[in-house]
């Protein structure tokens, strides 16, 4: 009797571990996409289309911007800053995608193709391509598939506090500015989706 009151002890101790585990793992900011899985590779629809740089042969789709969500605010948000960027592109020197920010603490998500054009959901800041929605990646063939990262900032700043068109560097400048300077930023979360022309090696 003592025997089996033991391991009822020890299976009640390990399942309370782990919904404290669970507890913890779930309060932690966390960006997520039901488009794609964290470090895998982004379907084709999300690529950049002709329809919006007919002149890049390498933007094979159709501009469809992933679903994204997010959960566990961090305390003090007032609003959130979204990046996306390929750090591989041109070269190294970077692509930026996407930049938006304005974002109402209030909301957990965008939803598939939501920011595929302009939204009153959020500041529309500039990317590489001069607009202020989402730009699909555009990998050019024959190379190893890009990182496409998206950060998700959680910030202190009213939604309405920045103006439109920043660059990354500029709403970077805003959040984080140089020490001694205070940042802005109350939490970061990101995920990193991969794409690469089909065909080209993996």
């Amino acid at each position: 009797m003592h025997v089996k009151r033991y391991h009822l002890s020890a299976a009640v101790t390990l399942a309370l571990n782990f919904v404290g585990a669970s507890a913890n793992a779930a309060e932690i900011f966390a960006l997520k996409s039901s488009t794609f899985e964290d470090g895998k590779m982004m379907p084709k629809k999300v690529a950049g289309s002709k329809e919006i740089l007919p002149s890049n042969p390498n933007c094979i789709g159709d501009n469809v911007s992933p679903q994204l969500s997010w959960n566990s605010v961090p305390e003090g948000t007032k609003s959130f800053a979204i990046l996306m960027t390929d750090p591989e592109g041109r070269g190294g020197a970077g692509v930026t995608h996407w930049v938006a920010y304005g974002i109402a603490a209030s909301l957990t998500g965008f939803a598939e193709g939501e920011v595929s054009k302009l939204s009153d959901k959020y500041v529309a800041g500039k990317n590489i391509f001069g607009t202020g929605f989402f730009g699909g990646p555009c990998t050019p063939p024959n190379v190893m598939p890009h990182h496409y990262t998206f950060v998700l900032i959680a910030t202190d700043l009213d939604s309405k506090e920045l103006p439109p068109d920043l660059t990354k560097d500029e709403l970077i400048a805003r959040i984080a500015p140089p020490a001694p300077a205070v940042s802005r930023a109350k939490g970061v979360a990101g995920i990193v989706g991969l794409f690469v022309n089909p065909g080209t090696p993996k």
